[in-house]
């Protein structure tokens, strides 16, 4: 390894660089342009960089000479659509990482299923539908409601849970348009959702935090919080199950992100990821516990920090929600100053690069909101996290409920007005 660790990050959000440079580590981040903030990347890293990070012989010819001229000790990704690709590179470089094939498995939710199922893991229904004819079948098979999802989706994008023929033909018709991974048909599981952030190293994994959510009519989580009180009976299981979940897909290192249903059977698998989750939930979980996950993307792999033993037990609880308003245009906006916390806001005429523009700016403040859109800006309905751009608001306090409670008052102090369109 270098006197100077020496990484290459491809994709993601500020969070995973941030304080790179103050931990004595040289990041050069590779990113597509118009995705980050560059001033603020700019703070934690040496250089960037920038081409299509999704295209694995782009990625070598731009980090195969500065390798082979002073080598990186770790190129790394927390962006799924850069996995397999920073895997693929990583093998060509002869750099320890993910591999590739593990990517493959965790992002195709139906080689997903069938993993878990070797290995006798959370059981559910499930099949990879090739017609509208097909997704019929399986809604009459299983008897009750089921779900129809893009095979690699993510963003809670084009998730439909249908209970008759017509719902089932016309969810398999928008999937198959939007074509990201086919249709996978799997049964409807009811319960509280909650996902578990695990930190996994040389084969050893540790639950960081639980959180939970609350969720609208298209799946979209507009409200996450930690540590999840839905999850106390089960949470026991579910230690034992996201481990047992990341062997079966083969993941050793690294971040995880992985979705439960608290169903009445025992939690099941919704999905799981091999990266840090959106929606400021890393944050969210170092405020509960102390322990960040982000940070650890980076130092673990270079053993300038040590994984927990065990997982944390959480100190407080924390919550970000995510503001919402009627589609339209937006006429007036009231509230904001006379919110009792620090306000950040979006420029006029800019559109924030991602969902949590300036959450680590707020480190020293235990609530704050960001504002992300003006009057005269257009809303459009909140139908994946991708359209979560009205800003939001975040509070910690002792416990998760005060927490969400915080969220709350401050959500219902700020309102949109819109003029339908």
């Amino acid at each position: 390894m270098n006197a100077r660790p020496r990484i290459a990050v491809v994709g993601g959000r500020p969070a995973p660089v941030h304080g790179a440079r103050e931990l004595g580590i040289d990041v050069t981040l590779v990113h597509t342009e118009g995705q980050f903030d560059r001033a603020e990347a700019e703070a934690h890293c040496v250089s960037i960089l920038t081409c299509d990070i999704t295209d694995t012989a782009a990625l070598l010819e731009l980090l195969g000479p500065l390798h082979e001229a002073e080598p990186f000790d770790r190129i790394l990704t927390t962006t799924e659509l850069s996995a397999v690709p920073v895997g693929e590179v990583n093998e060509k470089l002869g750099l320890p990482g993910t591999p590739p094939e593990v990517s493959r498995i965790i992002q195709d939710k139906a080689l997903t299923r069938q993993a878990l199922d070797r290995h006798g893991l959370s059981p559910v229904r499930h099949r990879r539908v090739h017609s509208a004819a097909e997704a019929v079948a399986f809604l009459e098979e299983v008897g009750d409601r089921v779900v129809l999802k893009p095979g690699q989706g993510a963003g809670s994008l084009h998730i439909n849970v249908v209970g008759d023929a017509e719902g089932a033909t016309r969810a398999f018709r928008e999937i198959e348009e939007f074509g990201y991974g086919g249709v996978l048909a799997e049964e409807y599981l009811q319960g509280p959702v909650v996902s578990v952030e695990a930190f996994s190293h040389q084969g050893r994994h540790v639950v960081l935090g639980v959180s939970e959510y609350r969720v609208n009519e298209h799946f979209v989580e507009w409200e996450c919080s930690v540590p999840s009180d839905a999850a106390r009976p089960d949470l026991a299981e579910l230690h034992e199950l996201t481990a047992g979940v990341l062997d079966a897909v083969g993941l050793t290192d690294g971040p995880s992100h992985s979705e439960f249903v608290l169903t009445p059977a025992g939690p099941r698998l919704l999905e799981t990821h091999n990266r840090l989750s959106g929606a400021g939930i890393p944050e969210m979980v170092h405020r509960a516990t102390g322990w960040d996950p982000a940070r650890l993307f980076m130092t673990v792999p270079l053993g300038i920090d040590r994984l927990p033993e065990t997982a944390p037990e959480p100190l407080r609880g924390a919550a970000i929600r995510f503001l919402d308003a009627a589609p339209g245009r937006i006429t007036a906006i009231s509230g904001i100053d006379d919110l009792p916390v620090p306000v950040r806001r979006v420029p006029a005429g800019e559109r924030a690069p991602h969902m949590i523009p300036y959450l680590k700016d707020f480190a020293d403040a235990d609530a704050g909101a960001v504002i992300g859109k003006h009057v005269g800006d257009e809303v459009s309905a909140m139908d994946s996290l991708l359209s979560s751009d009205r800003g939001y608001v975040f509070a910690t306090a002792p416990t998760r409920e005060a927490a969400v409670q915080r969220c709350a008052s401050l959500a219902d102090a700020l309102v949109f007005h819109v003029k339908p369109s």
